[in-house]
Parts: structure tokens; C-alpha cells; sequence
């Protein structure tokens, strides 16, 4: 892998933790933390938000694990999908369909020609 696609994944790996982590931070908050008078927090709120972390530690770790198992077949069912498709002769295309002739447009009867509107005259006697 060249450096430069090693560092866009190292960058991009960082942007997720911190987007989980910023996300994880705002949801214990807003539960466990209830009165901001305080400049310290209460010892319910400080054992909520270990909880809450907690549990949203432990359901990230399953999620990624689940992830990790599921990501082989996922894989090779598109590896197998691919084979098939690169095997498979090309469909061969519908010849067109033979096209008809426009209907010839149709011309007006003779009559008398109108002119184009020419700029407004002004009225008489202004």
C-alpha cells in the first residue's frame, strides 16, 4: 500500500473513533448528567455515565465482532458473483427495430397573410 493510502485509512480510521466517541459522549450526557449547578459531578451521575459508557463500549465491541465474522462471506460471495458474471457470455443486444418515416408536416391552406405586429401606433389625438 503506498504511504499516501496508508495515511488517508489512518485518517479515516481516527474520524470514526472520534465520530463514535463524540456520539457515545453526547448520549451519556444527556441521560446521566440532569443539574449543571455544579462544577463536579454528583456520585449518580458519575456511576450513570461509567454505566452508559460502559454498555456502549461493550455493544461496540459485539457489533465489530459480528462485523469481522460476517465480512469473509460477504466477500466471497461477491468474489463468486464477480466470477460468474466475467464467465457469463455477454448478452447479445436486440437488433434495432426498423425505424418508420415522420409523417410529412402539414402546410396551411393559401389565405391571407398577416403581418407580424408591428410597434404600437399611438392613438389619435395624443
Amino acid at each position: 500500500m503506498d504511504p499516501g493510502g496508508e495515511h488517508r485509512q489512518q485518517l479515516r480510521s481516527l474520524r470514526d473513533f472520534l465520530l463514535v466517541y463524540n456520539r457515545m459522549t453526547e448520549l451519556c450526557f444527556r441521560h446521566c448528567v440532569c443539574n449543571l449547578n455544579y462544577r463536579l459531578l454528583t456520585g449518580r451521575e458519575e456511576s450513570c455515565l461509567d454505566r452508559c459508557a460502559g454498555k456502549l463500549v461493550h455493544s461496540n465491541h459485539r457489533l465489530m465482532a459480528a462485523y469481522v465474522a460476517l465480512i469473509p462471506a460477504v466477500l466471497q460471495r461477491r468474489a463468486a458473483d464477480y466470477e460468474a458474471s466475467a464467465a457469463a457470455p455477454a448478452p447479445q443486444r436486440e437488433a434495432p427495430a426498423p425505424q418508420r418515416e415522420a409523417p410529412a408536416p402539414q402546410q396551411e391552406a393559401p389565405g391571407p397573410q398577416r403581418e407580424a405586429p408591428g410597434p404600437q401606433q399611438a392613438a389619435p389625438g395624443t
